[in-house]
């Protein structure tokens, strides 16, 4: 496996440099461990027993007040114990976890899974879902950016009025069916036409770039190309328009669990429903290189102010394709997700760029 790229959340997250002792640090630890293991406050005793010093309780207390006002546990009213604030749990990732890389064994799994003959948004959702699968939790894959996808073919059906059934076949095998409405009603013999001269003329070129250059250069010089070229020009500007950045989910449900309140419940759901949010953020994790890590709310969006975000790019060709990542709760086991995203994305990007 090659090695994996997590220094850059220390560097993305300064505040987090706090002056803390060596063993106020490690007792800091043994606290947030014990409580990502069972998701309840920790008491001072606990953390005592856990720790590697030989400490007492009364001496963990005063160094859990001093976490406190640092900003780094807190004490909920209902207990004794301490939990670790979002702030916190940022300081854990950045400088206290040791992160392993994933077991030969999780490793093959992961290869296995995403190396059967299948199509692209085949793949892609057998990412999301193994990482749903592996980690109970939600798992997340954008569609590839348009750069990575090439016209083969393309046909067009008459429905009804102005509305036309657009079959595009890109990358080798992978069919894509859309519905545009043209500017009037086509004959069967014009689309055929249109169809044909966009094949001759346009195969193996990506989407991004019939889009932006060539219908572009036809925009331009509209007024010197006859009929037919007028008619392929008035179908591709409706079929190859800009299209929003989707992405597949597995496992949203997991994360129901995570929360008793009803209307976060129906935030979190909607968020995942309606997606435009969702792409938002992922498109903006694009831009980072290698795993990122987003706690609460952190990320900026509302119905994951609860959950912890981690992402990470998958490549094909030299460049930035899409993101996956794993969404759930902020006391998630960060040192398991964390590889399993990082060598997920690397596999993926190889698959899609050898198949």
């Amino acid at each position: 496996m090659e090695s994996s790229n997590f220094s850059h959340f220390r560097d993305s997250h300064p505040d987090t440099n706090l002056d803390l002792s060596e063993k106020a640090a490690h007792l800091f630890k043994v606290l947030v461990e014990e409580y990502l293991e069972d998701g309840e406050p920790v008491s001072s005793s606990t953390v005592a027993k856990k720790s590697r010093y030989s400490v007492s309780s009364a001496t963990v207390r005063n160094n859990m007040a001093r976490l406190q006002e640092l900003g780094l546990v807190s004490s909920p009213h209902t207990s004794a114990g301490r939990i670790p604030t979002q702030h916190g749990l940022r300081f854990f990732v950045d400088g206290l976890i040791s992160y392993e890389p994933l077991d030969r064994n999780a490793e093959r799994h992961v290869w296995d899974e995403l190396s059967r003959d299948q199509s692209t948004q085949d793949l892609l959702e057998s990412a999301s879902h193994l990482l749903s699968e592996v980690t109970q939790l939600a798992g997340l894959v954008t569609v590839p950016r348009e750069e990575q996808i090439s016209l083969r073919q393309v046909e067009f059906l008459q429905l009804t009025g102005r509305q036309v059934l657009v079959i595009l076949i890109v990358n080798e095998r992978e069919v894509q069916n859309r519905v545009i409405e043209t500017s009037r009603a086509y004959t069967d013999v014009e689309l055929r036409q249109a169809a044909n001269y966009i094949n001759d003329a346009f195969a193996g070129r990506s989407l991004e770039a019939i889009r932006t250059g060539v219908l572009d250069s036809m925009s331009q010089d509209k007024a010197q190309i006859n009929a037919m070229l007028q008619r392929a020009f008035d179908i591709a500007s409706k079929t190859f328009v800009e299209s929003e950045h989707d992405f597949v989910v597995s496992g949203e449900s997991n994360l129901v669990s995570f929360t008793s309140s009803s209307v976060k419940i129906k935030q979190l759901l909607e968020a995942f429903e309606s997606k435009s949010s969702i792409v938002h953020l992922l498109d903006a994790c694009i831009e980072g290189e290698g795993v990122r890590l987003f706690i609460g709310q952190e990320s900026g969006y509302e119905p994951f102010e609860d959950y912890s975000l981690i992402t990470a790019p998958y490549e094909v060709k030299g460049k930035v394709a899409g993101v996956l990542g794993v969404i759930g709760p902020t006391r998630m086991s960060y040192q398991k997700v964390v590889p399993l995203v990082d060598v997920t994305s690397r596999v993926l990007g190889h698959v899609i760029e050898r198949s």
